[in-house]
């Protein structure tokens, strides 16, 4: 498999031949990815009903009832497979709790509305407590404010792709094979986007950029 690392190889391989045990190895190394995901996604509405833990627990069975529909496709990242199923649990959950309010997590969804604190993990995310002083804090907010605004003022597929990236750190390859595009024409898109957000942005302290 061109994508995945060598010593992977052997793993993928008893995966297509329906090995559990093989399934449970793929679900650990990439269980902390997927938590991004679901953290990332899920409804601010249910935070603090529904377990992280659970969903993803879900998902590892969902994920065991479609392990012979596993893509033979040597192009499809095994994480991407293992991220539409967690998805399609995650739309499932939604629609459990919220109803006809349920949004499609499938579907990207604007930055800052899904993930706890308003921020992607590891950008721009990090709690006031460990700022040095209240005026710190004050500018921090305003920045992450400034920043959510210009990204909800951006196209969906601008949003997609620094969703995509900086939220949930996919590479560039992940992202071209989520959207069904080349590597090349998936960085480039990437490159509009930050120009994009930078335009929305307009002028900005040196925090922002940083943020960024």
């Amino acid at each position: 498999m061109g994508n995945e690392s060598a010593e992977a190889q052997g793993l993928l391989d008893r995966l297509r031949g329906g090995d559990q045990a093989a399934l449970a190895e793929l679900f650990s190394r990439h269980r902390d990815r997927l938590r991004k995901m679901v953290e990332y996604r899920l409804d601010v509405r249910l935070k603090g009903r529904v377990s992280t833990s659970d969903i993803l627990q879900e998902a590892y069975i969902d994920a065991l009832k479609r392990l012979s529909h596993y893509p033979a496709d040597p192009d499809v990242p095994s994480f991407l497979w293992l991220r539409w199923v967690t998805a399609q649990r995650l739309v499932d959950v939604h629609r459990q709790h919220l109803g006809a309010q349920a949004r499609d997590v499938a579907k990207e969804v604007p930055l800052g509305r899904g993930y706890a604190g308003g921020a992607g993990p590891g950008h721009g995310a990090e709690p006031v407590g460990d700022l040095t002083s209240p005026s710190q804090a004050a500018q921090r907010g305003e920045s992450r404010s400034q920043l959510r605004e210009a990204l909800n003022r951006l196209d969906p597929i601008d949003r997609d792709v620094l969703a995509l990236r900086h939220f949930e750190e996919l590479s560039n390859h992940e992202v071209a094979a989520l959207l069904g595009i080349q590597a090349a024409a998936a960085s480039k898109r990437y490159v509009r986007a930050l120009e994009r957000l930078k335009d929305a942005l307009g002028p900005q302290p040196e925090s922002t950029a940083e943020a960024v």
